[in-house]
């Protein structure tokens, strides 16, 4: 199976532009997009500095006008054969990728935009520059990730990584980020099978936390935290719930939420362009492994968030080992975990479980 996916790019009607990646032997046919859309502006949101934390907030006021839960029929996210409903102008498709009408980055083309200076005191504030794409897994409004056939879920990987290098190589970009939200629980608006890919102008707070982490560990010990992470895992055990040649997937020794698993490749690696075609083959089979045992925890498919950690081969980055994880809010069949006081407030996360536990059922499932 290849290890790239050259896809075919269409205009939607206000300018965007769709990206259609194929399985072997599918032919995309779109049809020209007639619905009345507004012209698009730039930059539509802001990023505002926050001096008690030293982390950047996203300021974006037209999210407020996204679509929200529409019915099935009416879903923007299905195939449109006649081209005047949905986001997606055709009578099928297998992965498609295209910016978010309602985004909360937006601008990143080819001009560099640096961050503005920060040593004064004043409110500080920039353009909301970035990007911020929908990526559709499947055409079939039913589905889920965890149900996609093996090529199916190799191509959403590949259209990750195709977007991954895309985004790096933007002026402006300092992040790339894919992850899905699944489940009312976690908020979707809408439940056809999709993700999401921001690219950042800066560094979210946990990868810079993780970053300074794992810089002081280098420095200490002289090795990669993250690779001395993993090797931990695996000669511990208990908290492994699925290893292959490529991947090791485990719930952390550490872990915040009531169902936590991070997937690892055996190898260091920044991100998905440094992974060949064998570790991506070996990506999406451990992926759809894990997703699978989420959906049999419980009597009804687990909600979750799924979060792709992806760094820059740079030297503020250096030390970034690429890896995905997954967390739900579920704690029982019935019952959710709310982040309330102690975690919202103070970031300071409890767990109502152990990861050991947690770790057990997950190999048993």
């Amino acid at each position: 199976m290849t290890d790239t996916a050259t896809p075919l790019a269409w205009p939607l009607a206000d300018g965007r532009q769709e990206l259609f990646f194929s399985l072997p032997g599918h032919v995309p046919e779109p049809v020209v997009d007639r619905r009345p859309l507004p012209p698009r502006t730039d930059q539509q949101s802001e990023i505002r500095y926050d001096r008690q934390t030293g982390q950047w907030v996203i300021v974006a006021a037209l999210r407020q006008d996204r679509t929200y839960k529409p019915p099935a029929d009416q879903c923007p996210l299905c195939p449109g054969p006649t081209g005047t409903l949905s986001e997606i102008p055709a009578a099928s498709y297998d992965v498609v990728v295209f910016e978010n009408r309602f985004p909360s980055l937006s601008g990143a083309a080819t001009a560099d935009v640096a961050l503005p200076s920060l040593d004064g005191t004043d409110f500080v504030t920039a353009p909301g520059h970035g990007r911020c794409e929908v990526i559709c897994f499947s055409s079939d409004h039913r589905a889920s990730f965890a149900q996609l056939p093996p090529a199916q879920a190799r191509l959403v990987v590949d259209a990750w990584r195709h977007r991954t290098a895309d985004l790096m190589s933007r002026p402006g970009i300092e992040q790339v980020f894919c992850f899905e939200n699944r489940g009312e629980e976690i908020g979707v608006t809408l439940t056809h099978p999709h993700g999401q890919i921001y690219g950042y102008p800066y560094l979210t707070p946990r990868t810079a936390q993780m970053l300074q982490q794992a810089d002081a560990y280098a420095e200490r010990h002289g090795r990669n935290m993250f690779t001395d992470l993993l090797a931990d895992e695996v000669v511990d055990g208990s908290r492994v719930i699925a290893r292959t040649e490529h991947f090791t997937a485990f719930v952390p020794f550490a872990a915040r939420w009531p169902v936590e698993v991070h997937i690892y490749p055996n190898r260091f690696a920044h991100n998905l362009t440094e992974l060949d075609s064998i570790e991506l083959d070996g990506l999406a089979e451990i992926y759809l492994d894990v997703l699978g045992r989420f959906d049999r925890l419980y009597p009804t498919p687990l909600p979750y968030i799924s979060a792709l950690h992806q760094y820059r081969d740079v030297p503020t980055q250096r030390e970034g080992y690429f890896h995905i994880e997954l967390m739900s809010v579920r704690r029982s069949a019935n019952k959710l975990k709310f982040l309330a006081g102690s975690e919202s407030a103070m970031d300071a996360f409890i767990s109502d479980v152990t990861p050991e536990s947690v770790a057990l059922r997950l190999r048993e499932a």
